[in-house]
């Protein structure tokens, strides 16, 4: 009857665990749809953060394949961000646990069994973790660009390789009193340092995430206020030209009375073609794509690209406008860069929500091969594809996908997201 208390006792003392564990890990890591894989995580985390961990015992690392493998299959997104994460809470867990189990269940349990107080320890911490950190945890699964995710990918190694150390500098099968003594203090001086440079790595995490939705916001403002000056000199232009309207009818008139019609027609083409009589380009009722289209057209009509746009999106959607800012502007600015290099420069652009669906294609010729992996630079302009790992980016964060690819001398990128996700 005992031992079955204690089994019990252990399990809920895994649920406890895991609760916290994967309340931390959810701002952190976008998780799969299907309940299993949720399932999956809690149970896995729960199990990871009730396994004993004692200074020295290589377990520890052969614990961190399986995890890393679990962790994977549950998640899905950018590679680089799950694996930081997925290492960053690893330190977490198991630095925490084996603090607890080397230094603090002993000193602190009391008339508690050792393991049933270990258990309960590392539960209680995990929580304290988890509300020192909830008000600066974010709704949603953070965003970040994949050159920010290695870097903390690099940066979770710090912690990692430490945890390492104390395992392989005193590990073995038979050690002596003196050799474990030293591991103790080693571990004493190296466990902390571990754990608390993973709380600061999921911190950080939450300040580059904000960082980069400012910049991103900063650059959708940026094209706002591009959009907004272009009304502004096209309403001055219209302003000026009725200003001189009488001057221009009377040269007209004039051409005319001398039967100059070649001449006359080409006055009267020249005022058709002055920026003041052009109204405001609407390409659709969102507001933050017209803008984005809006300067992009003009842009591309300035390097000598046809532009041929087509949207239909109603003015609310699912997705962020720092986001749609984003897809659009970088797949226009690569097509720009690609088609401008071609003989016959154009860029076609269909966009639209219709049953569930966020639609975007975008095509335009190349001058050349392109890369399989559509690895580019701004440096080289010959290429196509700067942007693309960020926009595949967002597409695996709202459950949606990108496709891009050549063929025929045409570059065809096809995102689809769900309308239903954020």
């Amino acid at each position: 009857m005992r031992e079955m208390l204690l089994i019990l006792l252990s399990l809920a003392c895994s649920a406890c665990i895991g609760a916290p564990a994967f309340l931390l890990c959810r701002p952190f890591a976008v998780l799969r749809g299907g309940r299993w894989q949720k399932a999956l995580m809690l149970a896995g985390l729960g199990y990871m953060g009730s396994l004993p961990i004692w200074v020295g015992d290589p377990n520890l690392l052969y614990a961190l394949p399986v995890f890393l493998a679990a962790f994977l299959l549950c998640t899905r997104g950018d590679l680089a961000g799950r694996l930081a994460v997925g290492a960053i809470l690893f330190c977490l867990i198991m630095s925490l646990s084996a603090l607890i189990d080397n230094y603090a269940a002993e000193v602190l349990r009391g008339g508690f069994t050792r393991d049933a107080f270990s258990l309960l320890l590392r539960a209680a911490a995990l929580a304290g973790i988890w509300l020192a950190l909830k008000k600066r945890l974010p709704d949603q699964p953070v965003s970040l660009s994949l050159r920010l995710w290695r870097l903390v990918l690099g940066l979770a190694a710090m912690p990692l390789c430490s945890l390492a150390a104390v395992v392989l500098l005193t590990g073995g099968v038979e050690r002596p009193p003196q050799v474990n003594s030293i591991a103790l203090k080693l571990g004493l001086a190296v466990l902390p340092v571990a754990l608390a440079t993973s709380v600061l790595l999921l911190f950080s995490i939450t300040v580059l995430a904000e960082h980069e939705t400012l910049e991103q916001a900063r650059r959708l403002a940026s094209l706002r206020e591009a959009y907004y000056q272009a009304l502004r000199a096209r309403e001055s232009q219209a302003r000026q030209l009725r200003h001189d309207l009488r001057n221009h009818l009377s040269v007209l008139g004039g051409l005319m009375e001398q039967k100059r019609w070649a001449e006359a027609c080409a006055y009267l083409d020249g005022l058709g073609r002055q920026e003041g009589l052009r109204g405001p380009v609407r390409f659709c009722e969102n507001e933050a794509a017209n803008v984005v289209l809006a300067v992009k057209a003009a842009e591309l009509e300035q390097a000598g690209v046809r532009a041929d746009f087509k949207a239909q999106l109603p003015p609310s959607l699912p997705l962020a406008d720092t986001d749609l800012c984003a897809l659009l502007g970088n797949a226009l600015d690569n097509a720009r860069e690609s088609a401008a290099q071609c003989p016959d420069p154009w860029v076609r652009l269909r966009c639209r929500q219709d049953k569930g669906l966020f639609m975007l294609r975008v095509e335009n010729p190349v001058p050349g091969p392109v890369d399989p992996d559509l690895a580019t630079t701004k440096a080289d302009r010959a290429a196509h594809g700067f942007g693309i790992p960020g926009m595949r980016e967002i597409a695996q964060r709202c459950g949606g996908t990108l496709q891009a690819g050549a063929r025929q001398g045409r570059f065809c990128l096809l995102v689809s997201l769900p309308a239903g996700r954020s």
